[in-house]
């Protein structure tokens, strides 16, 4: 083949050394090729030339195709962490080192087929790991891929069309009305009884309410306002943006929860200079040495009280499915549970809470008959048709 074309060498049986010719060193006017070595009949050498050429035609950098995985992702990682938030570039980090650079990072990045990145999920699958994590893994990769496609480093996203497991719903454990007194009956003899109130009542996240200021409060209207979150990093604590923009909201509290603040508000000492972070003066909950609490540290204290009050065992992030179940079970409308969550619709927040509505149905059911025979149940065949 000429020279600008590209070029397959037989250097043996079944294998073959792939050249294309990629222009003049703009510094040292000497040609540039890319080279690589393909295994197997010629039609796999014909394909990968084929391949190759298309991404030069195409003003595709031809370095995808030498760089090695590992190497890609180092880039990757770099530039996503600018964007990303602590948590969420860590866990990026994890699941790559984890799941993937094990398995396909000495690989060529433009080598990488569909069938290689479906072998990777299907070892992490005979591995044990759960569906959440090996579609959280194929979001990750999906992102690193379509961000070499926009720096021109692909042509094609080698994780389209991938099959993936089935995500199994976790069955949602929460507490119902009577457990959810007893709970704040004994939470409330705690220091951190207040926090557990708000949560409860709220629906808030954990990372939400314990980043919540005396400022957020009005005082007036008898609201709260989300704005930010609370994260702990390696250099210590800061603030950062809801999960979401719609995850800014303002949340109509309850009037026992707007006296229990007064009172803590009262209590609260100004703590001596030096003595916390300095972003923990203005927040309404912290440790009794005025240091942010740590949500890991909340959970482990959340699973004391349960143990005490002899009540189900059930995740501190489950305080916010059960106050969104109270509130629909209260016959609140699905709109406002919603708006208080910061879902993106009232029909997610249906549809998470799907285990609420025969009871809602049987409510409405009843409420509607009420309506109809204001006076006693009426036979149907009095009932003039």
């Amino acid at each position: 083949m000429a020279r600008k074309t590209g070029q397959i060498v037989g250097c043996g049986r079944s294998r073959w050394l792939v050249r294309v010719y990629l222009g003049r060193d703009r510094h040292t006017e000497r040609r540039r090729y890319h080279n690589r070595t393909v295994h197997g009949p010629i039609r796999n050498a014909q394909e990968y030339l084929t391949k190759m050429l298309r991404e030069r035609d195409l003003g595709r950098q031809v370095e995808g195709a030498q760089i090695r995985l590992d190497a890609y992702l180092d880039r990757f990682e770099t530039a996503a962490k600018s964007r990303l938030r602590e948590t969420s570039y860590r866990d990026y980090h994890r699941l790559l080192r984890r799941y993937v650079r094990p398995i396909l990072g000495e690989r060529m990045l433009s080598a990488i087929s569909p069938l290689d990145v479906q072998a990777v999920y299907q070892r992490l699958v005979e591995r044990g790991l759960s569906a959440r994590t090996v579609r959280y893994t194929h979001s990750v990769l999906r992102s690193a891929m379509r961000q070499a496609i926009c720096w021109r480093l692909l042509s094609q996203d080698p994780t389209e069309g991938a099959q993936l497991p089935r995500l199994q719903r976790r069955e949602m454990r929460v507490l119902n009305v009577e457990q959810s007194r007893v709970f704040l009956e004994t939470a409330l003899k705690t220091h951190l009884g207040p926090v557990f109130a708000v949560a409860l009542t709220t629906a808030a996240r954990p990372s939400e309410y314990l980043a919540l200021k005396w400022q957020d409060i009005d005082w007036e209207q008898g609201t709260i306002s989300i704005a930010r979150t609370l994260e702990k990093v390696r250099e210590g604590w800061r603030f950062a943006e809801p999960k979401r923009a719609r995850s800014r909201r303002v949340i109509k509290l309850q009037e026992w929860i707007l006296e229990l603040l007064r009172g803590l508000q009262a209590k609260t000492k100004p703590k001596p200079a030096g003595s916390s972070w300095p972003g923990a003066v203005e927040l309404i909950f912290t440790t009794p040495s005025g240091r942010p609490i740590h949500g890991d540290k909340l959970a482990m204290k959340f699973k004391s009280v349960l143990e005490q009050a002899d009540l189900p065992m059930i995740r501190l992030y489950d305080l916010r499915h059960t106050g969104a179940t109270l509130a629909l079970a209260a016959s609140v409308p699905p709109k406002v549970v919603s708006e208080q969550l910061g879902h993106a619709s009232a029909a997610f927040t249906l549809d998470v809470y799907s285990h609420v509505l025969p009871h809602m149905q049987a409510g409405a059911a009843r409420r509607v008959e009420a309506l109809l025979f204001p006076h006693g149940h009426q036979s149907a065949n009095s009932i003039d048709v």
